[in-house]
């Protein structure tokens, strides 16, 4: 063999390591999730169920927001967020950021609302009294959106109102000292905020009015694309804890209650509020077989309307990738 052609080879066989290793697994992954906010797939958490299937090592690290989440994806941080919110999840995906839907974590009416003082008597009856309130509400999240569409159905605007950007638990704490009369936001904060006031509209009379509340689970494109059959495993766990659940909630409550820091009745109050749909129908045309994309642009226009971000994507069909999922249900 020549030197040239040795050189080639070398060079031949340089590459093709280099391209190796770029798509080689990671030897770690770590997932975004949400305390006091219990999803079947925290069994699964506890028990190392992931590294078992998945072949890594699975950090998990909690946060406040959607939002947050968005930024440490952007950061490199994190792969995978769990239980994302849609208007976070529009709100990166209209900036630019590379995020793709690849499941429905969970769909929520009644956990996810605003609450007003008791004292203050505000019904849906007399709504126009809470002009010059001041709101709790982490702004850019499903709870600011609701809030928002909220407001629109009663004929207000935002800007009639006093808007303090405060994460749930915050937002809990100011509306039990007085400190603001309407909180907006889910989970265990939501509950702790209902011993001091009332909500607006149930989740029954929010989807009546066309006010959906549920979550994705999103992943850098970049790392789905380099990593298909990780995210493909990652999806089938999360989604046979789902069914396990459902065919025994009692089995998981304890594991919940501990691992999501509620106690065993506030854990089974917050899943009671919870659809978890099956994989066949998160294929449907109903969520990723059209719908979701249809909604995300929705939230997207809606936000343009509201001035909460500058501008929306013609189509997010873009954003949304259901060939994860697909290949988990065929597992």
């Amino acid at each position: 063999m020549t030197k040239a052609l040795k050189r080639a080879a070398l060079s031949a066989l340089a590459l093709l390591a280099a391209s190796s290793a770029a798509t080689a697994a990671p030897d770690e992954i770590t997932v975004a999730w949400f305390l006091e906010w219990p999803l079947p797939f925290e069994q699964a958490k506890v028990d190392a169920t992931f590294e078992k299937e998945l072949g890594v090592k699975v950090n998990w690290r909690a946060f406040d927001t959607g939002v947050a989440m968005s930024a440490a994806a952007a950061a490199g941080d994190v792969q995978f967020l769990i239980s994302q919110g849609v208007p976070p999840f529009v709100t990166a995906t209209s900036a630019g950021q590379d995020l793709k839907a690849i499941d429905i974590a969970v769909s929520y009416s009644e956990n996810d609302n605003c609450v007003v003082r008791k004292d203050l008597e505000i019904t849906k009856e007399n709504a126009k009294d809470l002009i010059g309130r001041k709101v709790g509400v982490p702004l850019g999240t499903a709870a600011h959106y609701g809030f928002l569409k909220q407001l629109e159905h009663f004929g207000l605007e935002a800007s009639q109102l006093q808007v303090v950007d405060l994460t749930p638990p915050d937002a809990a704490a100011a509306i039990a000292q007085g400190n603001i009369d309407v909180f907006c936001g889910w989970g265990g904060a939501l509950a702790r905020a209902k011993d001091y006031g009332n909500v607006l509209l149930t989740g029954a009379e929010k989807e009546e009015a066309g006010i959906r509340i549920f979550d994705v689970i999103s992943t850098p494109g970049a790392f789905a694309a380099e990593n298909p059959d990780l995210v493909t495993k990652f999806l089938k766990v999360v989604n046979d804890e789902n069914a396990a659940y459902l065919a025994d909630p009692d089995r998981f409550i304890p594991v919940l209650a501990k691992d999501s820091g509620l106690d065993e009745a506030g854990t089974r109050a917050q899943l009671a509020g919870f659809a978890l749909p099956t994989i066949e129908e998160k294929l449907s045309d109903k969520w990723l077989g059209g719908g979701l994309q249809a909604y995300l642009k929705s939230v997207a226009d809606f936000f343009v309307t509201t001035q909460n971000i500058p501008a929306a994507l013609e189509s997010y069909e873009g954003a949304v990738d259901a060939s994860y999922l697909e290949a988990a249900s065929k597992l």
